[in-house]
């Protein structure tokens, strides 16, 4: 069966990605915060008590940083299923942009900020990896076949470096639309992380 495309009228919706300003950097700038929202996006809504349990965080400490991210515009509360006093949290965006401008503000909290925000961000990529690699086998076959772990050195100009990483981004994308109907067998959240960084300083 060939996997087709889906016609323009059931493309996958845009994207919300919200892009920081050096306010909102400093109020997701936290590690247990990040972990939160990462959970609300990966994972869906939940409660702060699933989200303490999913953590190994005590609710008290998930359930102030959830109102901590309500406040600087990152999650919401879910109404739809909400029952008594049961209060579901959902993220109101699918991702977040850093400008790499803010590490170079004039202003030494937003460098910091920026600074947490991306240790904290590579930490939870080398965590996912290392995940990967200590469940692999449980996955299938097709599974293990399918994942990569690679790097690559190349000669560029960072105008060269810039076009590279636009191109990555754009095949990214161009993927969403691709994806199978809810309840699809063997379908899983795929992560991908994108590292293109320079190795040495040049004059």
């Amino acid at each position: 069966m060939t996997e087709k495309s889906p016609p323009p009228e059931q493309a996958a919706p845009a994207r919300k990605v919200r892009h920081l300003d050096p306010r909102a950097l400093r109020g997701i700038a936290h590690p247990l915060r990040m972990r939160i929202l990462g959970s609300l996006r990966l994972d869906g809504p939940a409660t702060a008590s699933q989200l303490a349990e999913r953590l190994g965080e005590s609710s008290g400490a998930t359930s102030y940083h959830l109102r901590q991210l309500a406040e600087y515009g990152f999650a919401e509360d879910d109404p739809g299923l909400g029952k008594g006093r049961e209060r579901w949290w959902r993220a109101i965006t699918d991702g977040t942009y850093v400008d790499n401008d803010l590490a170079r503000s004039t202003d030494p909290e937003v460098r910091g900020a920026y600074a947490t925000f991306m240790h904290e961000h590579a930490g939870n990529h080398a965590t996912e990896v290392a995940t990967w690699i200590a469940t692999g086998q449980d996955w299938s076959e097709e599974w293990v076949e399918a994942s990569d772990i690679s790097d690559f050195t190349l000669n560029l100009t960072p105008a060269l470096a810039a076009e590279l990483k636009a191109k990555m981004h754009e095949l990214v994308e161009s993927y969403r639309p691709l994806a199978p109907e809810d309840g699809t067998p063997n379908t899983a959240k795929v992560r991908l992380h994108t590292h293109l960084i320079p190795t040495r300083l040049t004059d």
